[in-house]
């Protein structure tokens, strides 16, 4: 291109020898024309005859037959410096998905027969130890067995600090270890890893288009063979009408009005922008399945939140331990962790870890009733641990103390006798109350709590947190009847969990959310949308990014289409010339484009946030847990 445009600077600059006019200027377009008709013919031997790249070779062509040399060989110079910035741009916005794919070390140091073999991850078997130096990448996901280290997860969840672990703790592939050597033990295969799987949500949403990227695509097919059939009927309609008609004023005309009208800067900059969207977003922890879901959660206006790992922290302790008619502190432990040994749920893992390691005794006929509570028989008798309503289930008699006011409460009853309660309590996440003001000043007119909990527990969260309904005493398909009903033509629902109880409702709302660091694979999988950092905060930025996007890309648009249409009736009264069309076409698209960058560079700030940090001396009250027991 550079030798194209000294060459048409020599030309201008030697006007006694113009046989040397049509060679040099030839060869200039040669040197840049070329690969875009090499481009047109590829275009309409795959079927699309009108291309932008056919536009662009038309109205140069045109230019040379009547003897407008520089100015067709500077449409096609403009035309290609536009299309390497375009290429630039998009490389640009694909920047944080490569640094993403950066991330997948492609060594691990495992422990066999009594040495460190470095292999590739991938014939790493689960169970199987690997260590890693400080200032390594985690190669797979593991337990880590040193009793503490210190780790960067910025590449997955957006988080700049560095984040303590302790043993039994998960360590997440690609991570980096920052300060002492540590050994972890394998727990999932190298394709099954969270950055994988981080790496496939990223790449397919880069992929899958939204809205207005596909009305886009629809328009410029219909667009094209409309402006070169305008541009055609402004070369001749004319002799028709006009009293002094010249045949190479008007063909001129056509000749700016297809160059103008060249919509490959307008095709471009719209995806570019949504490219810049989900980039934004995946470096701040947010993960966006699609560009289209950009759209849905600029438009949701209703969201459902689940209570326990989404707005609490769903990390639990016992709190209070009240036996019952004669029955002892000990043996009420004890009956309530035998039962709960092999549940997964949180209020579970809490009463046997506060049994601090005691035998437990095995269960005979045990049965679950999610969201309810478990029975079975130790030793001859019946055992029922539960919330209150289970209880009522089988005829117990509830016998009350005012726990239920203060705690998350599950009840244990021996032989149809109210044996005891055990109080065990949940905190508020440090953001969710800011969370849920920063999501009113967005336009989402409702928030509502959806719990398994009982209805005191969630209406005294719901008041805390300012939110406009809470329902308690669901069961999931309960949930999902909630959210069904608010399904509405003018309404977008969204709906936020973690559990694997939640990936029905998530895979009924309008936007799907998931807290993508505890929730489980099912609701991650089913999910539009990931928040890697389990933050409430989170949801609002997303939102907030796909507003700015929105806005951003209808920017482009108005202006891409405003300047267009006024150069092509300026040029059909006669009044443009070929450079004001270079400058409609080429102009604007760099313009486009640069305004498409802006996502990116707004959002890649160090700590962006909409929520400032917490106070860490403030601390929330314990609040109730969702017994699902």
């Amino acid at each position: 291109m550079l030798a194209a445009a000294l060459i048409v600077q020599y030309a201008t600059d030697i006007p006694n020898r113009h046989y040397l006019y049509l060679p040099l200027y030839g060869l200039s377009y040669l040197a840049v024309g070329g690969p875009v008709w090499l481009k047109a013919f590829s275009s309409i031997k795959n079927g699309t005859i009108f291309s932008e790249f056919l536009l662009m070779g038309i109205a140069t062509v045109g230019a040379f037959a009547i003897g407008e040399y520089a100015e067709g060989v500077a449409v096609m110079l403009f035309y290609m410096i536009g299309e390497y910035a375009q290429h630039g741009a998009v490389h640009r916005a694909k920047h944080s998905i490569r640094e993403l794919i950066n991330q997948q070390p492609d060594v691990a140091a495992v422990e066999r027969e009594g040495s460190t073999e470095q292999v590739h991850p991938s014939e790493v078997k689960m169970g199987e130890v690997i260590r890693v130096r400080p200032g390594e990448k985690v190669p797979l996901d593991g337990e880590l067995i040193t009793e503490r280290a210190s780790f960067n997860t910025a590449a997955l969840t957006g988080e700049s600090k560095p984040i303590a672990r302790y043993t039994g703790e998960e360590i997440w592939a690609g991570s980096i270890n920052q300060d002492v050597p540590v050994r972890i033990k394998v727990t999932s295969g190298y394709k099954d890893t969270k950055l994988s799987h981080i790496l496939t949500m990223v790449q397919e949403a880069a992929r899958r288009k939204a809205p207005t990227q596909r009305f886009m695509t629809k328009f410029a097919k219909v667009y094209t063979p409309v402006v070169v059939w305008l541009a055609v009927a402004l070369t001749f309609v004319p002799y028709l009408v006009v009293d002094h008609y010249v045949f190479q004023d008007w063909f001129y005309r056509a000749l700016i009005f297809l160059v103008v009208s060249c919509p490959c800067g307008l095709v471009i900059s719209i995806p570019l922008g949504y490219f810049g969207g989900i980039g934004a977003a995946s470096q701040n922890g947010i993960l966006l399945k699609g560009s289209d879901f950009l759209d849905q959660l600029r438009k949701m206006n209703m969201l459902f939140m689940d209570k326990t790992g989404t707005l609490t922290e769903g990390t639990f302790e016992v709190q209070e331990v009240h036996p019952l008619n004669g029955f002892d502190r000990e043996e009420l432990l004890l009956l309530a962790a035998s039962l709960e040994q092999h549940s997964t749920h949180p209020i579970a893992k809490a009463i046997v870890d506060y049994t601090n390691g005691q035998p437990l005794q095995s269960v005979q006929r045990q049965q679950e009733s999610a969201g309810r509570g478990l029975e079975g028989e130790i030793g001859s008798r019946s055992i029922l641990v539960g919330n209150r309503d289970w209880l009522a289930d089988h005829g117990v008699q509830y016998r009350g103390n005012g726990l239920d006011e203060t705690y998350t409460c599950v009840h244990v009853a021996v032989e149809g006798v109210h044996a005891g309660i055990i109080g065990i309590a949940d905190r508020i996440k440090e953001d969710s109350k800011k969370a849920i003001e920063d999501l009113r000043g967005l336009g989402i007119s409702e928030l509502i709590m959806l719990s398994g909990d009982n209805q005191e527990v969630v209406d005294a969260i719901a008041r805390k947190l300012g939110l406009d309904k809470a329902y308690g005493n669901l069961l999931p398909d309960e949930k999902y009847r909630q959210v069904e009903e608010a399904l509405q033509p003018d309404r977008t629902v969204g709906f936020i969990g973690d559990g694997v109880n939640d990936a029905p409702v998530i895979t009924l709302a309008d936007v799907g959310i998931a807290m993508g660091g505890i929730g489980s694979d099912a609701t991650v999988e089913t999910a539009d949308v990931v928040i890697q950092t389990d933050q409430p905060s989170k949801i609002p930025l997303a939102i907030d990014i796909a507003q700015f996007t929105h806005r951003v890309v209808w920017q482009n648009i108005g202006f891409a289409l405003g300047i267009k249409i006024l150069v092509m009736a300026l040029a059909t009264l006669g009044m443009a010339s070929m450079w004001e069309a270079i400058f409609a076409d080429v102009g604007v698209a760099l313009i486009a484009i640069a305004n498409a960058i802006r996502i990116q560079y707004h959002y890649t700030d160090e700590g962006f946030s909409l929520t400032p940090p917490a106070d860490p001396s403030t601390k929330e009250e314990p609040v109730q847990a969702e017994c699902c027991c």
